[in-house]
């Protein structure tokens, strides 16, 4: 490895937790444990909240989800736009940051989250089933090699840039998104183009003149996922996994040939909205959502992103939502002419947030593959730099 890498215990090479000086009953940035996606370098406060206990933290301090299931996972975030440089967040977060002279802030945020460090950490969760900890002082035994600042800083430099990517991709989703979503108010809730036209009284309040009212039972097929046994989960499977929260994995095994919704509807994630054009699997903490017909597809994706799922909880330890309570919300369903032309404008925003997401697939396999190489030194950084020119 060079003369520029040292053994270290881990303990010694971050500051675990280090002290930040806030003040009880003020307000700062909160960031709670849902905000954090395994997919993302990055998480952001959500709220602003009254300090009365939790993980202190500042900008660039590395959180890392320390209970089960949130380590197997993967939450583990960077934190950025704390208000005043200074928040706070759920107890169950470790906090790492770099020491002087010593590492680098943006090197330990990929080192904690390399595949070795974080089976070190899970080898070591005590505690009851189903609320395992991962204690502060678990690292004091954890010895490893790791290279001196400037080729930490270096080695951070090249899966920053893959990172950067990756979030600008996201950017440019979320206002694809948002635009997407615009169109359907200003169409379907608005009325904007048709306020001219006759309008007419329904159970839900005026509509255009030709326009229905409907239950969503009547538009699309609606029933529980399903869970996938652990042998047929493939880090490099073809086909996604949704739960609650999005994609959870990968598997070769399809459950839908389609495109379909998914709803989360178990846990923290309930209520949230997802949905895939290409064959994929839907595990049984999301309600699937399939139209009768393709032209209500991305008409009833934006339907579904805007219902209040919080009218449909029941259960307090365990939210829970059911497909039931959903399919009898009525909806104002417009003439077949315009859902054939909003579909069309859709497909063209949906294609290039596809092409995105395509692009970011790629860089997130590039990164996850380069990163424990960089780390342990198998790879260095001048044979990595070049590679990253015709990439990036």
């Amino acid at each position: 490895m060079g003369d520029n890498w040292k053994t270290y215990r881990v303990s010694d090479f971050i500051e675990i937790n280090p002290k930040v000086p806030l003040k009880k009953g003020m307000p700062y940035s909160f960031v709670e444990m849902k905000d954090l996606n395994a997919s993302n370098k990055y998480v952001l406060p959500s709220v602003t909240k009254e300090l009365n206990g939790g993980a202190r933290f500042q900008n660039r301090d590395t959180l890392f989800a320390r209970i089960t299931p949130c380590l197997e996972n993967g939450k583990i975030c960077q934190v950025k736009n704390l208000e005043n440089n200074l928040g706070f967040g759920s107890t169950e977060f470790l906090i790492f940051r770099g020491k002087k002279d010593i590492s680098d802030s943006d090197f330990i945020f990929y080192l904690s989250r390399a595949p070795f460090f974080r089976k070190f950490a899970e080898a070591k969760m005590i505690g009851t089933s189903g609320r395992q900890r991962v204690a502060k002082d678990a690292f004091e035994n954890f010895v490893l090699e790791l290279p001196n600042i400037k080729e930490q800083r270096a080695i951070a430099s090249i899966l920053s840039a893959l990172d950067d990517k990756i979030e600008l991709n996201l950017q440019m989703n979320k206002t694809l998104e948002d635009m997407a979503m615009a169109l359907y108010k200003h169409w379907f809730v608005d009325f904007g183009p048709f306020q001219d036209g006759e309008m007419v009284d329904s159970e839900l309040g005026e509509i255009p003149k030709g326009w229905e009212v409907k239950r969503l039972s009547l538009l699309a097929n609606f029933k529980n996922g399903k869970g996938l046994m652990n042998k047929f989960k493939k880090e490099d499977g073809a086909y996604n996994v949704f739960g609650s929260n999005g994609i959870i994995g990968r598997t070769n095994e399809f459950m839908f040939d389609k495109p379909v919704i998914a709803i989360g509807r178990v846990g923290a994630n309930y209520g949230e909205v997802h949905y895939s054009i290409y064959p994929c699997w839907i595990s049984d903490n999301a309600i699937t959502v399939q139209p009768m017909d393709q032209k209500y597809y991305w008409w009833l994706l934006q339907r579904l992103r805007l219902i209040d799922y919080n009218n449909f909880v029941a259960g307090s330890a365990q939210p829970l939502i059911t497909q039931g309570a959903i399919k009898e919300v009525e909806c104002v369903v417009p003439k077949d002419v315009l859902l054939i032309d909003f579909s069309r404008k859709l497909d063209l925003l949906f294609s290039q947030l596809q092409n995105n997401i395509s692009e970011n697939q790629t860089l997130t396999t590039l990164r996850d593959t380069l990163l424990p190489k960089l780390i342990s030194g198998e790879l260095r950084v001048k044979g990595v730099e070049k590679m990253l020119t015709e990439v990036l």
